[in-house]
């Protein structure tokens, strides 16, 4: 693997300060930000053969080689796990693993597949190839990128520990309550598994928020949404299911974490829901996580199809509209998974009109990858023979689906391997079209190409193990899931399904020792070895350089073109709208010149690449997570818990403090986001994820006392004053921060200070308010543990205290800024925080009315 890594300008100078994403020319860095930069990097990114480059880079190319090479171990590792149950169904009694162990086998072998290997796998992808597909540089924040890979990783390793802490999970990968409480598992490594698994979610809403601003706002010219490469919608659409799908997830997680460590009653509550109320949480996120997961490979396919039949998708516009339509009704057919609980038939029949529904734009989709093959010259590569294999597959996976969707044949279906087998044909059908991309991008990503015999025997194996693997599952669909007994007469189907399971875990080794041969043997590929790739990764050398272009991309003129220059009138007119553009463009490359300079282009710095706060604040999360697992038992977890806080202290500081910059392209489509900078963008779809967060909390609390009884709920608080104080102290501190911002508009330093201060006394006195009104209800014997009314009081508005707490940490960071002059000439960042602490104003409105009055 080569790369010209080595940037001859410096990207840390002293000259440049960002804060917020702003670059502010003339401050130098903090000396704790040049002390460890200066120990940390020394250049601005060292040679990809160093450890240090690793683990400092915050390039999208080599953040997404990190994804692709993390989420391979992960794949093995849970593919042991998948080879241990296997060889336990070899017969139908226990003889391999115990009862726990198998539990714990099936359990964390879902929980690796699905969030550790799945999704990571096409985001390796994603990283390195969506931001060359749209003629960016990078992501709009690199350093996120950085993080959210970290925050992935350490949640891996915090999952593997959890084997070390008694046992690990084994509820299943829905972790279904109230089966997931400390009742039925009391260790520490159940809880390890829940604590990781909210740690990786993290990582999700961290990328989800740096892909949709960077797909929304560093487009090049002539890059509409609707000329946009079909990979590269998939993963736009998938990032903004992701966004919502994760957050009530994380609502979930947070709850069953609370009942675990704090002792709520959300799922243990007698006379109440709690174990329809998980499913509910759980589903909402689930449905749409196959999606989540399809959807790349979807892409994928797509990408490939087109490249060897040689001819553009067939229907193209409708291929976007059906991913379109089915990432909005995923959100609608959660509840067929529920069909076996005591939800009235009307509801239920409803769900099955949706469920079947959201099979019709998936015909669309399959016709249109068919007619795309019939009308084309098919050239079977290594990479189409994958894609056309997911197809096969996927097919057999959709067709055995619409069985489930039927309320009748769920009845007798569900809780059977009949589920299982679809299940895979769905899911590990999109992990063959992905192991298809992984060989069609592999020359652009590493300059060389692989093994093509061995890579077409490869394919030959994997789908020969895979149909091996769970066909059978299906003539065996009456054994029952996640037990390892079953009728002795399914014994022969069982052994068979065993027997695919090594060829397809053989298959996968061979996959690994293709790659891995072939970036020291492979032939060298310069630039695009595929006849008829048309986008625009293919355009540039392979591997691509480190800012990926030689100019400013541009598809103004109708085919892909890099600007030398940028003139003043370019750079502030829309730009023409090309009338033909072949699937994100062709790759002829054009260079054109302009006699006129805009004012970035003489500017004697390079975007920044590297960065040491994400790799920091990664260790800080595995410390502080870890630590709270055993809080309870105090010792080294206490320990582990400060080191992380203390950890975590310090790199926030050094990542907010740090210099480094990403400039925004001057020439670019943006709609529908033409007037939002990329950081406030990204502000808003955060927002958007924390009002999912909030609803799900909001929503379990209706759900709960509508199941309890609503006028036989006593709610908690009974007194209303402390209240409505901290609805007086929110409001007045939410007029004090728009002062704030005014001030900093007109240059005035002390009222900007004062408008920070007097926001920041205001949200003390909300939490001294809240915490008298703890205090006195504690005195009266009510806790979290009480009961259910006091667990959704004291849970719900605590999450809300939790992001006061934050908003004032943010405070005090702007506040030693503001006195040494910040803000004066870009006041954005007060907007920014303005725009969160709004929102935490407005989530205590619905509270207030909610535990208060109502």
């Amino acid at each position: 693997m080569s790369e010209d890594s080595r940037h001859t300008d410096s990207a840390d100078g002293a000259d440049v300060q960002t804060d917020g994403g702003h670059a502010h020319r003339g401050e130098q860095p903090t000396d704790i930000d040049s002390t460890v930069r200066d120990f940390f990097t020394r250049d601005t990114l060292p040679p990809m053969s160093s450890v240090k480059r690793w683990l400092l880079t915050t390039n999208h190319k080599d953040v997404g080689i990190l994804y692709v090479v993390t989420s391979l171990f992960f794949l093995i590792f849970g593919g042991v796990l998948a080879l241990l149950m296997r060889v336990e169904l070899l017969t139908p009694t226990a003889d391999v693993l115990s009862e726990a162990g198998y539990n714990q086998a099936v359990s964390i072998h879902g929980l690796i597949m699905i969030f550790w290997f799945l999704s990571p796998f096409a985001f390796g992808f994603a990283n390195y190839i969506v931001p060359l597909q749209i003629g960016a540089k990078d992501l709009a924040f690199p350093r996120l990128n950085s993080l959210s890979y970290w925050l992935y990783l350490f949640s891996g390793i915090l999952l593997g520990v959890s084997f070390f802490q008694g046992t690990s999970f084994s509820g299943g990968w829905t972790m279904y309550a109230p089966l997931s409480v400390p009742t039925y598992m009391p260790n520490i490594g159940p809880t390890t598994t829940i604590l990781s698994l909210l740690l990786f979610v993290i990582s999700v809403t961290v990328s989800s928020v740096n892909f949709l601003t960077t797909l929304h706002r560093m487009r090049a010219e002539g890059m509409t949404l609707r000329r946009m490469p079909l990979f590269t919608w998939s993963i736009l659409l998938t990032v903004w299911m992701m966004l919502f799908a994760f957050a009530a997830l994380l609502a979930a997680l947070l709850i069953l974490s609370s009942d675990r460590l704090l002792a709520t009653t959300y799922f243990t509550a007698p006379d109440t829901p709690g174990a329809l109320l998980w499913t509910h949480l759980f589903w909402f996120f689930g449905h749409p996580e196959v999606y989540i997961v399809f959807f790349p490979a979807l892409g994928v396919m797509a990408e490939t199809f087109q490249t060897f039949t040689g001819r553009r998708l067939v229907g193209r516009k409708w291929f976007i509209v059906s991913m379109l339509l089915v990432a909005l009704q995923s959100f609608l057919v959660w509840m067929h998974h529920m069909f076996l609980t005591s939800i009235n038939l009307q509801v239920k029949t409803l769900f099955m009109l949706t469920t079947i529904g959201i099979s019709l734009p998936f015909d669309v989709m399959v016709f249109a990858l068919i007619y795309t093959m019939v009308k084309g010259r098919i050239r079977f590569t290594t990479p189409f023979l994958f894609s056309f294999g997911a197809l096969l597959i996927f097919i057999i996976g959709g067709i055995t689906g619409v069985f489930l969707g039927a309320v009748v044949l769920d009845y007798q279906l569900r809780g059977t391997y009949w589920v299982v087998a679809h299940f895979h044909y769905v899911m590990v059908g999109g992990v063959t079209a992905l192991i298809g991309g992984l060989f069609y991008w592999y020359p652009k990503i590493t300059g060389r190409m692989y093994n093509r015999r061995l890579g077409k025997a490869t394919f030959g194996l994997f789908f020969i193990g895979f149909n091996l693997l769970y066909f059978p599952m299906f003539a065996a669909w009456n054994t029952p899931r996640r037990v390892f007994e079953y009728p002795a007469s399914l014994t022969p189907w069982h052994q068979l399904a065993t027997v695919g399971g090594f060829i397809l875990g053989i298959s996968f080794l061979l996959v690994i020792w293709n790659l891995y041969w072939s970036l020291w043997n492979g032939e060298k590929v310069e630039g695009n070895p595929w006849r008829y790739a048309s986008t625009a990764e293919w355009a540039v050398p392979s591997p691509p350089p480190l800012e990926n272009f030689p100019g400013i991309p541009s598809y103004r003129s109708g085919s892909l073109d890099f600007l030398d220059r940028i003139s003043t009138t370019q750079a502030t007119d829309g730009g023409a709208d090309p009338e033909s553009l072949t699937d994100g463009g062709n790759s002829e490359l054009t260079t054109s010149d302009s006699s006129e300079l805009t004012t970035s282009d003489t500017h004697d710095y390079h975007d920044s690449h590297a960065s040491p706060w994400p790799f920091f604040i990664g260790v800080a999360s595995f410390f502080f997570f870890l630590g709270l697992s055993g809080i309870h038992q105090g010792g080294v977890y206490t320990a582990s818990v400060a080191l992380g806080l203390v950890l975590g202290a310090v790199s926030l500081l050094g990542f907010g403090m740090e210099s480094f910059h990403v400039s925004e392209p001057a020439l670019g489509e943006r709609w529908p986001f033409d007037g939002i900078e990329n950081t406030k963008l990204g502000v808003w779809i955060f927002l958007a994820s924390d009002v999912v967060l909030f609803g799900a909390f909001i929503g379990s609390y209706v759900f709960l006392r509508v199941g309890y009884g609503w006028t036989d709920w006593h709610p908690v608080p009974h007194n209303s004053i402390p209240g409505l104080i901290n609805t007086y102290l929110l409001l007045t501190s939410s007029f004090c921060i728009v002062l704030a911002l005014v001030a900093a508009e007109k240059g005035s330093r002390r009222g900007l200070i004062a408008g920070l201060t007097t926001t920041l006394l205001l949200g003390i006195g909300f939490l001294v308010n809240k915490g008298i009104e703890w205090y006195e209800l504690i005195h009266e014997g009510l806790w979290l543990s009480t009961n259910i009314q006091t667990s959704t009081f004291f849970l719900t508005t605590g999450l809300h205290a939790l992001h006061v707490i934050l908003g004032l940490l943010i405070i005090i960071y702007l506040i030693p800024r503001a006195i040494g002059g910040a803000y004066l000439d870009d006041e954005r960042p007060v907007e920014y925080f303005g725009l969160y602490w709004h929102f935490v104003d407005i989530v205590w409105l619905f509270l207030f009315p909610l535990f208060y009055i109502i």
